[in-house]
């Protein structure tokens, strides 16, 4: 039997000598619980450190004759005292990874032993299977960090920086996530059941279901490949373990939490060119990748998340895709919500439409609903007006839908920021460029015979829409805007029957890089060989400040001087405003009351009276 120790465990000596003899004989293995239970967050960096390498030191040599972990870990009835040993070993090797997951994921571990703790874990990730990739200890560890109630976002940086870029640890990443998603959106639906039974037609609120959720969008946005997937003919592909290509999967839906280490594994595949493997080795990530995504966009994302999502989602996640159309009904659902929602949506859902031939009935006229006030005071509104312009650029758009988004751009002008009433004017420029059909809103006249062709066309598409209301409109009229502003369908506003008045109105805008800009409207758009589209993106992002900057920066030839003969008594004349009185309050308030008293002493009733018997 081995000596009795008589010393301090708790100190850097204590540990050290209790390692060395665990290393040396099997005689002080009951040494290994005592340096398990230093293996906390609660104890000091540097034994949790010195432990660590003791315990890994232990471990790594002994793994190829330990039992698996599907297996029983200790058999009881067996009598082969090696057999038994084996098993408690894998025992505590058990407990020795729950320890250092839980030192990595914990808030009060040190930066630097974090580091150290994870290269330990991923360290027996790789040989723990026998020199494949040991899914379940990965899958503990993305577990643990998934339902960690703490901030994990060093974690997941340090997980990112160090290891995403394999190859395996990808793939088995995407796998992980799939099924956490999955096991979410099942308690989801429980949740609500049991809230419907309630006659609650809501699922309750979980603030810890939110967390976890972004939880998990924190790992599966880190996850992306750093070379593109589209691309993977290189000479070798970087992988983790020992275990070469992908090849054979079977996920174990029914035990997401125990994965078992002899399927999902990677084997090498014999093939003559590296380009096939690549290939396939791209065909199998992507599709792990799109059933991580479609599972997690079926959770109740917070809206943090939410807008996140979909602002990142037509760059990250749809060129990666295998059937990208399989996120058109999450876009669409998205860009029925409105506001800002909609703005955000509308990335994704226009490379859908334009790259994968998604039909979308609706979408001009959800489109059309977007254009209010508040848009161009949004955050996201110059990726929106790019992308509005891109939507409105085909030839093929009928007239009147055209004319619809002019007209509601040029009443916007009277309402918005010089900043939206230049991007405003350039969407106008381009859509006049385009369709020479609509030109004829540029300069109309009462009993203008093009009008009236117009309104007749455009009465004739009311009359398909809604002939009871098209019979019920009251005849036009000379001086009389037949734009309906208010009006939701694009259809029914009555563009074509009106012009383009608000335009001359901004001629005389109080902001001069405003009223200069819309001199270009003026010229004859039809001719395309003079004429060219404006940049959409130099006025998308535009602002007090940025408009103020170009305007101070500008060379002036001629300045406008004003002479008076006589200082002015106010700042405005009368001549220069007909009909408006800029006189102070007190100075109204007192002609009227001495208009009152005038006319109650020298009124003719008054009169009558005095003159009376």
């Amino acid at each position: 039997m081995a000596p009795k120790l008589k010393m301090k465990v708790c100190s850097l000596s204590g540990v050290k000598t209790l390692g060395l003899q665990l290393l040396s004989s099997r005689d002080y293995i009951n040494n290994l619980p005592r340096l398990l239970s230093i293996v906390s967050p609660t104890y000091p960096p540097n034994l949790v450190l010195e432990c660590l390498l003791f315990l890994q030191s232990f471990f790594l040599p002994l793994l190829p004759d330990l039992p698996s972990s599907s297996s029983s870990p200790l058999d009881i009835s067996s009598h082969d005292p090696q057999l038994i040993y084996r098993a408690w070993v894998r025992l505590k090797f058990d407990d020795f990874i729950k320890s250092l997951i839980d030192v990595f994921v914990s808030p009060q571990s040190d930066e630097t032993l974090k580091e150290v703790v994870l290269d330990a874990i991923m360290e027996f990730v790789k040989v723990a299977n026998g020199g494949k990739f040991s899914s379940s200890i990965y899958h503990k560890l993305l577990h643990s960090i998934v339902h960690s109630s703490d901030a994990v976002l060093l974690g997941v940086e340090l997980l990112s920086s160090k290891y995403f870029r394999y190859m395996d640890v990808r793939y088995f990443t995407y796998i992980s996530l799939g099924r956490f998603a999955r096991t979410l959106e099942g308690k989801v639906i429980s949740d609500f059941k049991m809230a419907k039974e309630d006659g609650i037609n809501e699922s309750p609120l979980n603030p810890s279901l939110d967390h976890v959720i972004c939880n998990l969008y924190c790992i599966i946005s880190h996850v992306f490949p750093l070379e593109s997937l589209e691309k993977p003919s290189r000479p070798s592909i970087e992988m983790w373990s020992e275990s070469g290509v992908l090849s054979r999967e079977c996920d174990h839906e029914h035990h997401p939490e125990e994965v078992d280490l002899n399927d999902n594994q990677l084997k090498p595949e014999k093939h003559n060119s590296n380009v096939t493997s690549a290939d396939a080795i791209a065909k199998k990530m992507k599709s792990k990748l799109t059933k991580a995504w479609i599972s997690y966009l079926r959770l109740p994302l917070p809206l943090d998340v939410y807008k996140e999502v979909l602002v990142n989602l037509h760059q990250a996640v749809i060129p990666h895709l295998t059937k990208p159309n399989m996120l058109c009904d999450f876009l669409t659902r998205s860009f029925d919500v409105g506001g800002v929602i909609s703005v955000m949506a509308l990335s994704g859902l226009h490379v859908l439409m334009t790259q994968h031939g998604l039909d979308y009935p609706n979408f001009y006229e959800k489109l059309y609903a977007l254009l209010v006030p508040s848009i161009f005071m949004a955050k996201h509104r110059a990726k929106f007006f790019q992308l509005l312009d891109s939507c409105l650029k085909s030839p093929l758009l009928p007239a009147y839908l055209a004319a619809s988004f002019v007209k509601k751009l040029s009443r916007l002008l009277l309402s918005v920021s010089p900043s939206g009433a230049l991007v405003i004017i350039a969407l106008i420029h381009n859509l006049l460029r385009r369709h020479p059909s609509i030109n004829c809103l540029v300069h109309r006249e009462d009993g203008d015979e093009e009008g009236k062709d117009e309104s007749k066309t455009n009465t004739v598409i009311s009359d398909k829409i809604d002939d009871s209301k098209t019979s019920a409109m009251p005849c036009q009229k000379s001086g009389i805007d037949h734009f309906n502003n208010g009006e939701t369908n694009p259809k029914k506003s009555m563009a074509m029957s009106s012009s383009l008045w608000e335009m001359d109105t901004i001629l005389q805008h109080y902001c001069p890089p405003v009223s200069r800009f819309a001199l270009s409207l003026g010229t004859d758009l039809t001719v395309r060989a003079r004429t060219s589209e404006m940049k959409v993106e130099d006025y998308s992002s535009g602002s007090y400040a940025t408009v103020f900057g170009e305007e101070i920066r500008r060379r002036v030839k001629q300045v406008p001087l004003a002479f008076y003969k006589a200082t002015p008594s106010s700042l405005f004349s009368e001549t220069d405003s007909a009909g408006w009185n800029f006189k102070l309050e007190a100075e109204i308030a007192q002609e009227i009351n001495e208009r009152d008293i005038s006319e109650h002493f020298y009124s003719p009733a008054k009169r009558q009276r005095k003159d009376g018997p």
